[in-house]
């Protein structure tokens, strides 16, 4: 049987509606405003959370924080209180949540990641503890140090463990840094908290509920190398799986990227068992999609959800490690739209801005922004329209442009949008105007 043939157009309606940012259809009421309830707007930061399965960190603040730019791009401005107490239980100081919600560790980059795929990340734990030390030597002495004082101490950051640095370049880390990092690295210590910027180290023994470190009788758990949990086989699984759910439609190396299934950390044998397993389980199917070179994967329903879905994409801004755009190839395959994070290269060879945000408007990436917040003005030093078919940028373009511009700014607490330079000319007095529309 010929695998289903899919256009870019369902591959792009796909893909919004797998990352939540298709706007629900008219007549249903948006879920979450900024006038909900905190617990409201705090249990929808929670649910993107868990769609999404990864929320990318990143130390740059333009807007705001990466992470907070996620959800802001779904549900609108909800407010930096719900996000925190959604992804960091709310609590004061190095006190930790209740009940974690989420933890920190490494997925696509250093990710925050639903407190439920604690499990799943077993196979990493144990390839850190097979392959020993990954960037810093560190004394089983100083391990045991972390340890004790955790234990006796309870939750601490890296400055009161001893400090993260030894006193030079930012990589220049502590053996105490160290120490933590390494356990961190295998599950022995987690990070389901953190203070301002700093993580916030505790035992997982203590952090993570025991429900998500303890089997159950339906489940095979193993202790591989010292790592309690499910096998390597069945982690692949489930998250080529969650991989498939957040993509909408993924070519493999599509769904290797999500949670960067490759390297020295992964049996690609095991990867492909796996995927395998999951066709023949019909949990999976493969479909062609038109003007792709290789085979692309959804999971079974992911059809029929976009076939009712009717939704129209939001208009937002969208942080470029925004787990839509994050990979580089993938957008360009899939939206026709290339950009680059260009915050470290020098600013004279910068082409679109310092960083630069996608426009998402309409089912499409129509711009790129590259804003800053100044005092009460959020300044749009840059913004590059996408040329459409017959060499013109649409009118609809520069009107979601406007619209995404305006939202930011309200959201940040910006009371006016000034325009600098806009690409092409022609499109600055338009934009201007729609900009300047209430």
């Amino acid at each position: 049987m010929e695998p289903l043939l899919l256009t870019a157009s369902d591959v792009r309606q796909l893909a919004l509606q797998a990352q939540g940012l298709l706007r629900p259809r008219q007549g249903i009421p948006t879920p979450v405003t900024v006038r909900s309830p905190l617990p409201t707007r705090v249990a929808a930061v929670q649910q993107v959370l868990t769609n999404l399965g990864a929320v990318q960190l990143d130390t740059i603040s333009v807007l705001a924080r990466s992470h907070e730019l996620v959800p802001y791009a779904r549900l609108g401005a909800v407010g930096r209180t719900a996000i925190d107490t959604a992804y960091w239980g709310g609590a004061a100081g190095n006190v930790q949540p209740a009940s974690a919600t989420s933890f920190e560790y490494w997925s696509h980059a250093a990710c925050i990641l639903p407190i439920q795929e604690w499990p799943l990340f077993a196979y990493r734990r144990r390839s850190y503890v097979r392959h020993g030390i990954r960037w810093h030597e560190v004394s089983t002495a100083a391990l045991d140090v972390v340890r004790t004082r955790l234990r006796d101490e309870g939750p601490l950051t890296a400055t009161e463990l001893g400090g993260a640095k030894k006193g030079g370049d930012w990589w220049d880390w502590s053996e105490t840094k160290i120490a933590v990092e390494r356990l961190l690295d295998i599950g022995e210590v987690v990070c389901v908290r953190r203070l301002g910027w700093r993580r916030v180290y505790d035992l997982a023994d203590r952090a993570v509920p025991a429900e998500f470190r303890e089997s159950s009788a339906a489940q095979t758990w193993s202790d591989e190398v010292g790592v309690w949990g499910p096998s390597d086989a069945d982690c692949i699984r489930a998250l080529l799986l969650r991989s498939a759910r957040v993509l909408g439609v993924a070519t493999l190396t599509d769904l290797l990227d999500v949670h960067r299934l490759t390297g020295r950390h992964i049996d690609r044998a095991l990867v492909l068992s796996q995927l395998d397993d999951l066709l023949a389980a019909g949990e999976m199917v493969q479909v062609q999609v038109q003007d792709w070179s290789k085979p692309a994967y959804c999971v079974s329903n992911a059809l029929l959800d976009v076939a009712a879905s009717n939704g129209r994409s939001r208009t937002t801004l969208l942080s470029p490690f925004d787990s839509l755009v994050w990979d580089r190839a993938r957008t360009s395959r899939v939206f026709g739209f290339d950009h680059s994070l260009e915050a470290y290269v020098p600013a004279a060879k910068r082409v679109h801005g310092y960083f630069t945000m996608p426009v998402l408007h309409s089912g499409r990436l129509v711009a790129r922004v590259d804003p800053k917040r100044d005092g009460d003005i959020l300044r749009a030093r840059q913004v590059t329209f996408e040329i459409g078919l017959r060499g013109g940028v649409l009118a609809s373009a520069v009107a979601g442009t406007a619209k995404a511009l305006r939202e930011a700014a309200s959201w940040v607490g910006c009371t006016s949008v000034e325009l600098g330079r806009v690409i092409p000319a022609t499109s600055a007095p338009a934009l201007q105007a729609a900009v300047r529309t209430v």
